[in-house]
């Protein structure tokens, strides 16, 4: 609390691009252990990418090193705009008193994350599409070819129109509601647990490293159905008209992901989920406390 809502808008943004920087080669390696195999059974596609260390290492051969830091500039803005209103929301109800109530965080959460996905979609699609970029014998999902972000975000528009910008937009909504929602409760609450019990010093960077780190595994527990769910629905091609040609929305991406991958299916990439999220989720609030603080 005591900081203005129009500043933590900047702060959060800040915080996020900054993790997003350092933990964007994780999203790409991420991206691409979701798609592969996309509704084939266990066992009976090839596997280019194997595990996180890995499947890095195969990016890099593909790609070069740079191939690591794919979509960094349509990550930067996804974060910065998701990011700058989840913590803007968050903020005002922490003013009104809404967190001080039982379940008020978890609430503020959620809503917060719902309304930062919804700004920061078309970011998240283009993101997605150029991180799954590679070559022929290592691709994995669609290929949507596109150049750059700027021609992304041109051609996604000059095709299906705004509407086309927020394709697969009822993914991230609930992807980011539950994943703000539990990282923002556990990080409250684990940061003033070891507080209270003295284990670290109230205020200093140990204890909202222990908190951050408690909170990115609840995340990444909670949150990685949900990301597999939400990169297959940017990802997937689509008609003239814009509908998706693999899956109708949401919930028929989890029935067809369980029914021919498995309920392991919904949880594919979920080691690069938590070193990607882990480490974002720490910085992020890390970046976000201090830069409070000062």
């Amino acid at each position: 609390g005591g900081v203005p809502p129009t500043t933590d808008l900047v702060l959060g943004a800040t915080a996020g691009c900054l993790a997003c920087f350092l933990t964007n080669p994780l999203e790409v390696v991420k991206t691409r252990l979701q798609l592969q195999g996309e509704l084939q059974p266990p066992g009976t596609y090839p596997r280019p990418y194997r595990g996180v260390l890995r499947a890095a290492v195969a990016v890099c051969r593909a790609d070069g090193l740079r191939g690591l830091q794919k979509g960094l500039a349509a990550g930067l803005l996804y974060q910065g705009l998701m990011n700058g209103v989840r913590f803007y929301c968050y903020s005002h109800a922490e003013d009104a008193g809404w967190t001080g109530y039982p379940g008020g965080t978890v609430a503020a959460g959620a809503v917060a994350g719902a309304v930062g996905a919804i700004v920061g979609s078309p970011a998240y699609l283009v993101k997605t599409h150029l991180q799954a970029q590679t070559l022929s014998t290592m691709a994995v999902g669609h290929q949507h070819n596109h150049e750059s972000i700027s021609s992304a975000f041109k051609s996604i528009y000059q095709q299906h129109g705004v509407v086309g910008l927020w394709r697969g937009v009822t993914g991230a909504v609930p992807r980011v509601a539950v994943g703000s929602a539990v990282q923002l409760a556990t990080f409250a609450s684990a940061k003033d647990w070891v507080c209270e019990r003295q284990w670290f010093r109230k205020g200093s960077w140990a204890a909202v490293l222990a908190g951050g780190m408690v909170s990115g595994v609840a995340v990444a527990v909670t949150m990685t159905p949900f990301d597999v769910i939400s990169t297959r629905l940017y990802n997937q091609p689509v008609d003239a008209d814009g509908t998706g040609k693999l899956y109708r929305g949401f919930l028929d991406c989890i029935l067809q992901i369980s029914s021919k991958e498995g309920l392991l299916g919904l949880y594919k990439g979920i080691g690069a989920v938590y070193l990607r999220l882990g480490p974002h989720t720490v910085l992020s609030l890390f970046f976000w406390d201090k830069l409070r603080n000062m």
